[in-house]
Parts: structure tokens; C-alpha cells; sequence
């Protein structure tokens, strides 16, 4: 082959590899979960208030059989996210509709509200600082922030119920459980929150899969000024 075939030969190779290189990035940068912005158009010293859901599976995308989460976006639309954007220096009024079944916890300190205004929770309209999940339906997932120290833990429903939920944006048709608690988002930064119940089933301690998945069973608080 002569030069000018070798040189044709390996421009186009590394054309190929390039070609390669930016396809899996930008696979990857697609891959990410978009960030749910509730900062636009929010009103100095007003609250900002997020609703979210968690269900024993998520029922589509890649892992339709793992637990997870989604948030209402502003728009009204439910997104299957777990980062969210917040003003800071903000109360954060949180909503959670609950449709998983629970079990006792491993660590009955998971049970107790902590780091929320007021140092209590609501669970369908009744306010609690402490539940005992060894009681009733157990504890299905709890909503953590261990860099605020706040920890709310959120009751299950009915294993035996015939109206779980099984498709996910779930409706009131479900059964269901409603937890409300408020806090202070703190100055700017990114902090991490996830669930303490391990839920990864088919897991080795339940603590693989969607619990160290972000969008899943854990995710990100981006504080911004």
C-alpha cells in the first residue's frame, strides 16, 4: 500500500475513534437525570413547595422492576428525577405520597423525625416525632439528608392491600400514605439525600441497585443563592 493509502487508512480510523469517543460521551451527558428547577420565577422569602412520589417499582424505563421516586415539576408534570434546584436560606415545604409497603427497621433510629422544622412530621393529617416501625405497616423508605441531619421516616402501606399501586405516576385509586414536613434549605451547595431502608432487592444486604442509583433512591439538593 503506498503512503498515501496508509495515511488515507489512518485518518479514517481515527476519525472513527473520535467519532466513537464523542457518541459515548455524549451518551453518558444524555444519560444524566435533568435537574427539576424549582428556583424560576420564585419570590424572595417565599416557600417553595415539592411533591413526590415512591413506589415499590417504578414500572418503565430501564429498571421498571426497581423502587424509586418522581417530583412534580412547576408545570404540574411528574418527572422521574431525584435532583432538584432550591433557593437558599428557603423553607422547604415536602409533600410524599407513599405507595410502598414497609418492614421493621434494621435501625430503630431511622424512625425518628429529625432536622425538620418544628422536629415533627405529618402522616395523613396526624403529627408524629417518632415512629415505631415495628408496628402496623413498617417503614417502607425514609427521606434523609445526613449533611442537614435531617431524617423523616415514611410509613408503608398494606402488603395485602389489592389497590397497590403498580404503574407509576400512581393516583388516589392506590393506596397510599401522605407525609408532610417542612425545612430550611441551606446556603448554596450540592447535598446529597437518599434512603436508609434497604430496598435493593435481589441485592446483596438490599443495599445494591436502585439504592446506589441516582433517580432512583437517591439524589441531590442543588442549592443555589
Amino acid at each position: 500500500m503506498s503512503f498515501g493509502g496508509r495515511l488515507s487508512v489512518v485518518l479514517g480510523l481515527f476519525v472513527v475513534a473520535v467519532g466513537l469517543v464523542v457518541f459515548t460521551a455524549a451518551s453518558l451527558l444524555g444519560a444524566q437525570p435533568a435537574t427539576v428547577d424549582f428556583t424560576a420565577g420564585h419570590s424572595a422569602g417565599s416557600p417553595v413547595d415539592i411533591t413526590v412520589q415512591t413506589f415499590g417499582a417504578i414500572g418503565s424505563g430501564p429498571h421498571p422492576t426497581w423502587v424509586s421516586y418522581e417530583v412534580k415539576d412547576q408545570s404540574g408534570k411528574w418527572v422521574h428525577s431525584t435532583s432538584w434546584q432550591v433557593p437558599a436560606n428557603t423553607r422547604i415545604n415536602m409533600t410524599v405520597e407513599q405507595f410502598d409497603s414497609g418492614s421493621p427497621l434494621r435501625n430503630q433510629q431511622w424512625g425518628l423525625v429529625q432536622g425538620v422544622i418544628g422536629h415533627t412530621a405529618t402522616l395523613n393529617g396526624s403529627t408524629f416525632s417518632a415512629y415505631d416501625s415495628n408496628s402496623g405497616n413498617g417503614v417502607g423508605h425514609t427521606f434523609a439528608i445526613p449533611t442537614l441531619d435531617l431524617n423523616v421516616p415514611l410509613v408503608g402501606v398494606d402488603s395485602n392491600a389489592k389497590n397497590i399501586c403498580s404503574q407509576a405516576p400512581c393516583d388516589s385509586s392506590s393506596v397510599s400514605n401522605t407525609i408532610t414536613f417542612s425545612f430550611m434549605s441551606p446556603s448554596p451547595g450540592q447535598y446529597p439525600w437518599q434512603c436508609y431502608v434497604p430496598c435493593g432487592l435481589g441485592y446483596l444486604f438490599g443495599n445494591g441497585g436502585p439504592m446506589s442509583t441516582q433517580n432512583y433512591m437517591g439524589g441531590f439538593l442543588k442549592v443555589v443563592a
